[in-house]
Order: structure tokens, then sequence, then C-alpha cells
């Protein structure tokens, strides 16, 4: 049975399996990127002050804080449209979609943040955590309502333009007979 709101039809197939497996190959990618160990003479220290990165960022001046910062950003950025993909539902609250996909991303930085704790080279900082969970709130934010705007538009086209059909008279409903009680 398909879910209320949803994509009807092969299309929420489609979509949905091309979500989840885009999701995947994501998530296979971030875990290669940022779990492998780092050779390098020194390590610095952990950063558990929420924007104290961000302001040392800051200080090596504009274009190399651009980059950090942008890195941050855009690391997690596409689970802000593959998880809403993946789930594939058109007519679901904004607000609720937004909540729901920041809180799993959030889930993921954090999760990855843990894993690194084991990873020689790799350190834990907080400000990778706010960045990451700031680009999957702003990539759907960008993306998501605007998408599924369009898909609906779609839809009521596409029902509109297809004819419709009537339905076919396939005779009595059958009754059964009364079965009488032996005495």
């Amino acid at each position: 049975m398909q879910r209320q709101g949803s994509i009807g039809g092969s299309a929420a197939i489609r979509v949905r399996v091309t979500g989840g497996t885009l999701l995947v190959a994501h998530l296979a990618l971030v875990a290669w990127l940022m779990l492998r160990p780092l050779d390098v003479p020194w390590v610095m220290p952990a950063n558990l002050h929420p924007l104290a990165g961000i302001r040392a960022d800051l200080a090596l001046g504009w274009p190399e804080a651009a980059r950090r910062i942008g890195e941050g950003l855009a690391l997690l950025a596409p689970l802000g449209v593959l998880l809403p993909m993946a789930h594939g539902r058109l007519a679901v609250s904004p607000l609720a979609s937004l909540i729901r996909t920041a809180t799993t991303g959030a889930l993921v930085s954090t999760g990855i943040a843990l894993l690194q704790t084991g990873v020689p080279g790799r350190v834990v900082d907080v400000d990778s955590l706010l960045l990451n969970t700031a680009g999957v709130v702003l990539a759907h934010l960008a993306l998501v309502p605007a998408g599924r705007s369009w898909l609906r538009r779609r839809g009521e086209r596409v029902r509109r333009t297809a004819a419709p059909q009537e339905e076919t008279s396939q005779g009595r409903t059958p009754t059964i007979p009364r079965v009488g009680i032996a005495p």
C-alpha cells in the first residue's frame, strides 16, 4: 500500500532507490575521506570550544578561511537533499522535514567525530559538527522545497492530461444465501 503524500507508482521507486544509492555512495566517500589516518609530525589538540576554530580560520585571511569553512559546509551538504530523496514523500511538513534532516545530519557528523577519535592524526573539532550540520540545513533549504513543489506540479499536470477512465460495470454483487440452522 502506498503512503499518503508519496510520489506515485514506479517514479517513487526510482526516486527512492536513486536517493538511497547516492546516499550510501556519499557516506562511503565521507567515511573514506574522514577516517583515513593522517601522517603528520604533530597533532593539534581537540577543539571543544564552539566557534574557536572558525575564528582561527578567519584570522588566516579571507581566502584560506573561505576554503576551510566551505569544506566544512560542503562535506555533508548532500545529505540535505539525499535524505528527503531517499524518503520519497512529497506532501510533508517543510518544518518537520527540515528538523528530521538536520537532526540526521548532526547525528552523522557526531558519529564521524566519535569515530575519528580512534584514527591516528585526527582530532575532534566541535566546529566541524556545527559547519557540517549548517551545510545540511542550507542544502535542504535551497533545494528540497523547490524540488518537491516542482514534482507536485508535474504530478498534477500528468493527472490532468491523463484521460479519465470510467469504471465498467461488472454485474451484480454476488450474495451468499442464508443457510438454515438444523433443528
